[in-house]
């Protein structure tokens, strides 16, 4: 049996910290590169953890070019659940409460009309792509939404030319800075209803989950500050990480949040962060 295999394949460490990065950035296609520099392992050893992984049907690789991609097989994921819930717990709720929240947490309460989401964008440095996107959420729709954003490194500054990009666009900058998680977790702080990652650093970092159990994505754009080359062509990508993150806003912002469940707003976020066009609504 198959189920099995699988639990002694997500017994070993380095294995399960493997599983559980894909998981994280779930439904991304990752390359062995940026995994390996997530885990900290050679690539010969990442090479025969990612082949455990497929034999025991976990993962997929596809290929993109030259480049093979990987990626969690969800289907047996949930089956794995599905056997250690229904099959060694008999189903019995008092003893095996299926997918629960942590102790001393519930879910969010339905939003009732009127309600502001928290949202909260989360990037390594906080100095350009999650202040970017909570300024535009808060200029887009600070009606509906309450826009947070914070950075996972220690210590950071905004960048020169981030701010130059937001007062291109008329964004008032007077009152941005940048801020660590700290800010923004633990006592006292705000209950979110969405956290995004825009940077593919932080979305691999193994971070503990949020109270309230938020709607979570990863809408990663490509580091403008990394940008290399002349002035205009430095400028040119911040403008660029801008735009992208304004459209994946715009499509959020847009979204019927009213009648969607979690199901249906996590699938949501998920392909505005793939940049996918909404699925057409069905004629009949």
């Amino acid at each position: 049996m198959l189920i099995p295999h699988r639990l002694t394949t997500l017994g070993h460490p380095q294995r399960l910290a493997l599983f559980r990065l894909l998981m994280r950035r779930y439904p991304d296609r990752l390359p062995a590169g940026e995994i390996a520099e997530a885990l900290g392992v050679k690539a010969n050893t990442l090479s025969n953890y990612l082949s455990a992984l497929m034999q025991a049907g976990l993962i997929t690789q596809h290929r993109d070019g030259r480049s093979l991609l990987y990626a969690i097989e969800l289907g047996a994921v949930r089956e794995t659940f599905d056997f250690l819930l229904h099959d060694c717990c008999r189903g019995r709720p008092d003893i095996c409460a299926p997918i629960s929240p942590l102790p001393g947490e519930a879910p969010a309460p339905a939003p009732e009309a009127g309600h502001k989401y928290n949202v909260l964008f989360i990037c390594t440095g906080n100095s350009a792509r999650s202040i970017f996107a909570e300024t535009l959420l808060r200029d887009r729709a600070g009606n509906r939404f309450n826009a947070y954003s914070a950075g996972t490194r220690p210590h950071s500054s905004l960048n020169p030319l981030a701010l130059e990009v937001m007062k291109a666009h008329g964004h008032d900058v007077s009152t941005l800075r940048a801020k660590n998680v700290a800010e923004v977790s633990g006592p006292g702080a705000p209950r979110f209803d969405f956290v995004f990652t825009v940077c593919n650093q932080a979305a691999n970092e193994a971070c503990p989950a949020w109270e309230g159990q938020p709607v979570s994505g990863h809408w990663g754009v490509p580091d403008p500050v990394k940008a290399e080359g002349s002035p205009a062509e430095r400028r040119l990508a911040f403008h660029a990480a801008y735009g992208a993150l304004k459209r994946r806003i715009d499509a959020f912002a847009a979204l019927p949040f009213e009648a969607l469940d979690r199901i249906g707003l996590q699938s949501a976020v998920d392909r505005i962060g793939r940049d996918d066009p909404p699925p057409e609504k069905d004629p009949s």
